[in-house]
């Protein structure tokens, strides 16, 4: 049985129909922790009348396997999985997973060696895995084994969802906001290379300073405060006449500012800055930077939410950001 004519029962289906919550059905159907009697019965009823079927995942809960989701991480050094981005992940899918029993690991996958998935493939504790800061040569590297049982936060592939921030919407939102202030010498810092997604807005960039007409004024960048500060001089050694600096990340962003008072330059009043994340530091700095939102949270949270509950996922689910205006530009 089915809840619509398209679509098999989910855990949350089951929770409506018996009138709890969704941890609570979690907890009965995988037969661990506390419920009540009357919750039990309610419970078992409802799956009973919606032909819930658990997911992989929480049957092998059942059965005292598959209790760890394994956040994996692509990075060139083990440092990575001190990036606060990451610990964002992890929390989020944490708040997600520990009401099913299921625990989270955090796994740093060196770049390239893809092949470091194979160890997560035999290992018959990991019921689901979510792939952070994915190539398509990581995708490429999936074990067969374990596709259905991997989401991505990024770029994706037929056989692996994607989740992940409309970075290229929200640059396009931050431009426009630089152009509208009155800014035409506008230089963006990407991010790494190597990561697609980290591509998108670059993209977006010199989309828009060809619609307008303005020349392309691009550093590379890795996410990181100390590269934009070396960014900053470098601009204005090279343009002298700029007036904006968008950096693809909050982090690279604040440092632009430290670059550019070190070398005696005015922000907003000579050079405009804005970001991209919105972290909370954003908007306690002086000036409070102007950016554009990032709900890491609520990424992870979905892609969580697809890996415990085995639900189909779209190829591509993308969340909205937005511009948040502050006084750096």
């Amino acid at each position: 049985m089915t809840t619509a004519a398209h679509r098999p029962a989910t855990l949350e289906d089951v929770a409506r129909i018996a009138g709890v919550s969704r941890s609570t059905a979690s907890r009965v159907i995988a037969g661990t922790g506390f419920a009540s009697p009357a919750a039990r019965k309610q419970v078992t009823a409802a799956v009973d009348q919606l032909g819930y079927v658990p997911n992989p995942a929480a049957r092998a809960l059942v059965r005292g396997g598959g209790v760890r989701l394994v956040v994996a991480v692509l990075g060139t050094s083990a440092a990575v999985l001190d990036d606060p981005y990451v610990h964002q992940v992890v929390g989020a899918a944490a708040r997600v997973c520990t009401p099913a029993g299921v625990g989270v690991a955090l796994y740093w996958l060196p770049f390239g060696d893809p092949r470091s998935l194979d160890q997560l493939d035999g290992d018959r504790s990991v019921c689901g895995v979510i792939l952070v800061n994915t190539t398509e040569e990581l995708l490429e590297a999936v074990p067969r084994s374990l596709r259905g049982r991997v989401v991505s936060i990024g770029v994706g592939s037929p056989t692996v969802p994607s989740f992940d921030v409309d970075n290229a919407a929200g640059s396009e939102a931050v431009l426009r906001h630089l152009y509208a202030s009155g800014r035409r010498r506008i230089a963006m810092v990407t991010g790494p290379r190597w990561l697609p997604c980290a591509q998108r807005p670059v993209q977006t960039y010199r989309r828009l300073m060809a619609e307008a007409g303005l020349p392309e004024r691009i550093l590379p960048g890795d996410f990181r405060a100390p590269r934009g500060r070396t960014a900053a001089g470098e601009a204005l050694r090279r343009w002298p006449d700029i007036d904006a600096i968008y950096a693809i990340s909050d982090d690279t962003a604040l440092g632009v500012i430290a670059g550019l008072r070190d070398a005696g330059a005015r922000v907003p009043g000579d050079v405009a800055v804005a970001g991209f994340d919105d972290i909370p530091l954003a908007g306690m700095t002086a000036p409070a930077l102007t950016t554009a939102s990032h709900p890491v949270g609520r990424i992870a949270g979905a892609a969580a939410t697809a890996l415990l509950d085995g639900r189909p996922a779209a190829p591509v689910t993308l969340f909205p950001s937005a511009l948040v205006a502050r006084a750096s530009a």
